[in-house]
């Protein structure tokens, strides 16, 4: 339990048996509830037949979701120290995650931000005061945490703005948009260079696998929902199909991605950035799979607005994608000629599966063909692997 204040020093990066603390697992909930709605308004709009609209505004909400938990995950990583301090910020970075969590389907279908902007500043409030924290007690990296705080000020005062000029529906609005999120972007890759933040690579590791389960377990979700309808007495040979194969599909991207238990092997800046920022690709499209899913149930259950073939290639693209993004961040990188790229390949298969929008069991079978591919080139890590 924490109690009082102690200073916010760095943590050692080098600290053994480093682990993702209560807190930080209390604070993923708040990533569970905007990626389910977002996922699930998506789907609603695949199957009411404008999911490409709908598409882009979930990726622009679905960056913005990640970048909030990204914030946070890497300042705890680097600077934690549990005290009453710390809890009471990350509570105010959790009431402001809620604030807007809670308008995210309305803001994936408009992108209108309403009230929910003050969610998104009461987050930022939260973080600029870790990092002014961060500074005072680190003289070390008293220049890195300012540069993240002011950064992390300038981007806000740019998004208040932006909310306040620029209608939603306007032409400059997703441009404008883009480009204060590149803003973001570069806040890390500036203030870094200043003197590198002392995250921990394995807790770091840790976390951003907890998140891609997070995301898997939205196609969890999807299946679910597949089982209930044949349980409610839709025992149909469609919808069978589907939930099998899509088994199939949850189970190996899940295998894919923790098979390499090393997934960053260096903290070198340049990888750490592709490594960090290039995993939206891999949680999007496994949020785009259980959105796709969803939608693959419904033309099976006879209440979709679209054709099986586009809903198959709905599903069949962003596992291509999902395959693509972890080969781009790690797989690219490995030794051994299976393992650096089988994934590469197997996006490839599939990119041309979903261009054809073959059936969700014909991509479930070039998944198993690839699983027992890229087997050959590692071995199954073990239980007790860092």
């Amino acid at each position: 339990m924490p109690t009082g204040l102690r200073p916010l020093l760095s943590r050692n990066p080098a600290e053994g048996h480093r682990a993702a603390t209560q807190l930080e697992l209390f604070f993923d909930l708040v990533s569970v509830i905007a990626i389910a709605a977002v996922t699930e308004t998506l789907h609603h709009g695949i199957s009411e037949a404008h999911g490409l609209p709908m598409l882009v505004n979930f990726i622009a909400l679905f960056v913005v979701i990640w970048w909030a938990w990204m914030n946070y995950t890497w300042f705890a990583s680097a600077f934690d120290n549990g005290d009453m301090g710390f809890v009471l910020l990350t509570f105010v970075i959790i009431t402001g995650a809620l604030v807007f969590a809670g308008a995210v389907s309305g803001i994936t279908t408009s992108l209108d931000f309403g009230t929910a902007i003050f969610g998104w500043i009461i987050m930022r409030v939260g973080m600029i005061g870790l990092w002014l924290r961060a500074a005072a007690d680190n003289p070390a990296y008293r220049r890195t945490a300012l540069r993240y705080a002011g950064g992390i000020a300038l981007a806000q005062i740019l998004w208040i703005v932006f909310y306040l000029m620029v209608p939603a529906g306007s032409t400059a609005f997703l441009p404008l948009y883009a480009l204060i999120f590149g803003v973001e972007l570069l806040v890390p890759v500036q203030a870094e260079r200043a003197h590198a933040t002392p995250w921990h690579r394995h807790h770091i590791i840790e976390r951003y696998g907890l998140l891609n389960i997070i995301v898997l377990g939205e196609v969890m979700v999807s299946l679910a929902l597949i089982f209930g309808k044949i349980y409610d007495g839709h025992l149909e040979l469609p919808l069978v199909v589907v939930g099998l194969s899509g088994l199939v599909v949850v189970f190996s991207l899940w295998w894919f991605y923790f098979v390499e238990p090393e997934h960053l092997k260096t903290t070198d800046l340049p990888r750490a950035l592709l490594w960090g920022y290039g995993h939206v690709l891999v949680f999007g499209c496994g949020a785009l799979v259980a959105a796709g899913l969803g939608a693959v149930m419904d033309v099976a259950g006879h209440h979709s607005e679209i054709s099986a073939t586009e809903a198959n290639r709905w599903l069949a693209a962003p596992v291509a994608g999902y395959l693509f993004a972890l080969w781009l961040i790690r797989d690219r990188c490995l030794e051994g000629l299976f393992a650096r790229y089988s994934l590469l390949a197997g996006a490839a298969l599939i990119g041309v599966l979903a261009l054809i929008g073959t059936p969700v069991w014909v991509v479930a079978m070039a998944l198993v063909l690839l699983v027992g591919l890229r087997a050959q080139g590692v071995q199954a890590p073990s239980p007790h692997s860092a």
